[in-house]
């Protein structure tokens, strides 16, 4: 802290009344003044010694305070919170795909439809299975192909729509982290990237799940194809015996 005008004085008057002493030592203690006031020196350095003391004692206890309270404004900067949120923003991009998904056509992401329809229709025909159910078993299948197709460039639509999405919360979370205060709103920052990251890989896993879906509905589509012709070339064949 710099000196005040009233510290500089005091300290002038301590080194005055230092270098004075000596040659009043000699001297009573004491000197009388026409007027009746008595001027002790040695009392007086010792006064001004004191008030130099209690001052640097007051300089010490402002700059503990000055510490404190810089202390204190770091505190609530480190507690301070992010004020940018994409949470609603993943959530719906989220829910998007979600959706995407339960809307698959005619055999459900659901392991009770999917028993049902190979039971149903793809085991292929057997003996009792009449021209016409294997006729309306292919055509059930090949909907089901085509059906499970578009599910899939559906939710690659969907995955695509949400990139910009994605970009525009990245920014947005890049920029709140460098501005960041504190360390509470540099790991919310960081906590937003790793969910967006989170955002991005459910989308892939649902792409990745709607692929896999459509081309084994289309291996088990091919599958009942050549069972049905199995059966079929038998038919023909004990027919012309």
């Amino acid at each position: 802290m710099k000196s005040s005008p009233i510290r500089r004085a005091l300290m002038a008057g301590v080194l005055a009344a230092t270098a004075v002493a000596p040659a009043l030592m000699p001297m009573p203690a004491y000197a009388q003044f026409g007027s009746g006031i008595v001027f002790d020196p040695t009392n007086y350095a010792q006064n001004v010694l004191t008030a130099a003391r209690e001052l640097q004692q007051i300089n010490n206890q402002i700059q503990q305070i000055e510490n404190q309270a810089t202390s204190l404004i770091n505190q609530a900067k480190n507690l301070a919170s992010l004020p940018y949120s994409t949470l609603a923003t993943l959530q719906a991009q989220i829910q998007r795909t979600q959706q995407l998904l339960n809307n698959a056509q005619r055999i459900a992401y659901s392991v009770q439809s999917i028993d049902q329809a190979f039971t149903t229709r793809y085991n292929g025909a057997t003996a009792s299975t009449s021209d016409a159910q294997m006729v309306a078993n292919a055509q059930e299948s090949w909907k089901t192909s085509v059906a499970a197709f578009q599910d899939t460039m559906r939710v690659q639509a969907g995955v695509v729509g949400n990139i910009d999405g994605a970009r525009t919360s990245m920014n947005g979370l890049v920029s709140a982290s460098q501005s960041a205060t504190g360390a509470l709103q540099a790991a919310q920052a960081g906590n937003q990237l790793l969910a967006l990251q989170s955002q991005q890989i459910a989308d892939l896993t649902a792409l990745a799940a709607a692929q896999s879906r459509a081309q084994a509905l289309e291996m088990a589509r091919q599958t009942q194809i050549e069972a049905d012709g199995r059966e079929r070339f038998s038919r023909f064949f004990d027919n012309g015996n």
